[in-house]
This record gives C-alpha cells, structure tokens and sequence, in this order.
C-alpha cells in the first residue's frame, strides 16, 4: 500500500501544571481540565501513535516503521535507529509553572537508563503578557555554589529567565536547566525520550497532598553549570521559502511562511518529514494523496515522498526531519 499523507491520534497527558488552551485554542477534543500534552506522533513505549485518517487508521506507528522500514523512516534514519522512531512531536499548555528540570545527555542515558537523551526545542505558539521561560543560568555556576541555591530555596537566583512572545524559538540541548512558565503554549520537536531530571518544583503538592519526585543525586552531573547564550534561534519568516530554523545530529527544524504555493523535490531527503501547523490551514500534498491541515494538527510524510505541494491563503508551520 503507497504511503499517504499520514495524521495521528494525539495522546493527551493531564498535568499538575495542565490547563486548557489545547481545547480552546487548537480545538483538541481532550477530556479533563489539566491537558498540558498532546502528544501528536509518539513511538514511546507505552505511549505509540495510531493512524488517524486514510486505509491505515488504526495501524500504529511501529507498525508502520515494521512493515515499511526504509520505505517510511528513509535508508539513513533506519540504518542508524533501526526500528526505533527517532523523535517525539508534541503541543504543550503550561497554565502553572512547569518543574525546572534538565536532560541528560545520550551517552548518560544510555548508561544510566539504556535510552536516548533529551535533545529538545520550543517553537512558542501563543504566550500571555508577561510569560517566561527559564533556560539555563545567569552566569556561570559552580556544583557546589548550585547545591547551596537548591538547599537552601534559593534556586531562583542563579537561573537566567526569558520573555517571551509568540514566534520565538529556543533550543534546549541537555544538560541545561530549564522550565516552562506559566501562560505559555507551545510546540515541542525532541529526541525520543521521556528521560528527564527534575531538581525544583516549586514546593507543590498533587491534588492527594503528594510532592513530586525529585532527581537530585542524578542531576548533579548531568548538568551544565556554565553561562550560554546559545538558546535563542534566529530565523527568517519569508514567505513561501524554507527558512533553516535549527540543525542538529536530532532533527532539522525549518519555518514555512505560506501565502500561496509552494512545491519542493524531496526525493533526496532519505528521511520522513513531518508538519506540525502552529497557526492557520495548509492542503499538503505527495503523490500519493492530500490532506488538510489546520492549527495544531500534525502530518507525517514518508521517506519515499519524490515530491511536496503546500498550499495556503495563510498558513505557518515547523518542517522536521532527520
């Protein structure tokens, strides 16, 4: 059977720090009032992915990759992760603070977990007058001098916060500190993973009276205790052009700015390419079918696409690959 234009069932998370943006603001038909997930395409144990749309629904993700392989993921992709997907696409409310938290990197996750590390970005969607982030430091830190501020409730001093706004773009590499602050709703590109440390949060308590676990023995040398600028992503917004938003060993990230038409040869890609649609509607089309996509929804193209039609009155998405 060709491979068409794929869309997925979101797997909804509830979330101490959920709210519900997900349902008003991309229409998700979630249930619960704490979404703070939606996870759009997922091979996570436990956590997969099921076709949505077209003669596959019902199938899932690792199905897929089973059947297909190389046809799918492409031959690079799946000579390097076999039959693992290599990233996780996910939308995220933040209605409270979300924990400040970091990932390890591959070679600790492996080691430590027999799992991938935490390579992410955030591409804000929509952000509420004030609304930060924390990424990173705000100059360089000692481990001792970090384990007096987190001992003594004194983290928030050393942390380097960010307003933000709505396009603004961040990459997170691991080891680096990090949270999602509250009013914030965004889109999440990431190395396929749920392997994160925790080391704050805020002293709260779950509805049953119950603090978070707390990863702070494993933390301490997973982070990055010195002072980057290296977060910001600069890019261009042109319209009905590939504007390079992010490389990485992970995935590449580009913006697409549709007013019109735009038609690209992908046939030298030898990788799946996925749309995640952060605001308006686009048709994309391969040779093997179209689909509508509107705000919030996302797509997969298989590896063996020769050929992408985007069409849109006003359409912006993230384009992802390997």
């Amino acid at each position: 059977m060709s491979l068409y234009p794929l869309k997925f069932k979101p797997i909804y998370k509830e979330r101490l720090w959920g709210g519900s943006k997900l349902k008003d603001v991309l229409n998700k038909d979630a249930e619960g009032d704490l979404i703070g997930e939606s996870w759009e395409l997922s091979a996570v144990k436990g956590d997969v992915s099921e076709v949505a749309n077209g003669a596959l629904k019902g199938k899932r993700l690792t199905d897929l990759i089973r059947i297909y392989k190389e046809k799918l993921l492409g031959k690079k992709v799946y000579e390097h992760f076999g039959e693992d997907f290599p990233v996780l696409i996910k939308f995220i409310d933040a209605q409270k603070d979300l924990s400040i938290q970091l990932h390890p990197n591959d070679e600790l996750a492996k080691k430590r977990h027999d799992s991938f590390g935490k390579t992410e970005m955030w591409y804000i969607m929509q952000a509420d007058e004030g609304a930060e982030l924390i990424v990173g430091f705000n100059k360089d830190v000692e481990k001792s001098e970090y384990v007096d501020h987190l001992e003594n409730n004194k983290l928030e001093e050393i942390l380097n916060y960010e307003k933000v706004r709505e396009g603004d773009t961040f990459f997170i590499n691991t080891g680096k500190v990090h949270a999602i602050g509250a009013g914030i709703m965004l889109a999440e590109i990431q190395q396929t993973s749920d392997i994160t440390y925790r080391v704050y949060d805020w002293n709260r308590k779950d509805k049953d009276g119950n603090t978070r676990e707390l990863h702070t023995e494993l933390a301490l040398d997973a982070i990055d205790y010195d002072k980057k600028d290296d977060f910001k992503v600069n890019y261009t917004g042109e319209k009905n052009k590939v504007n390079s938003m992010v490389e990485c060993p992970y995935f590449t990230t580009n913006y697409l700015n549709i007013d019109g038409n735009l038609t690209r040869n992908i046939s030298d890609r030898d990788s799946f390419t996925i749309y995640m649609c952060v605001e308006g509607e686009a048709k994309i089309a391969n040779e093997n079918g179209e689909e509508k996509l509107k705000k919030g929804e996302t797509l997969l193209l298989a590896a063996d696409s020769k050929e992408v039609n985007i069409e849109a009155v006003s359409a912006k998405l993230l384009e992802v690959h390997i």
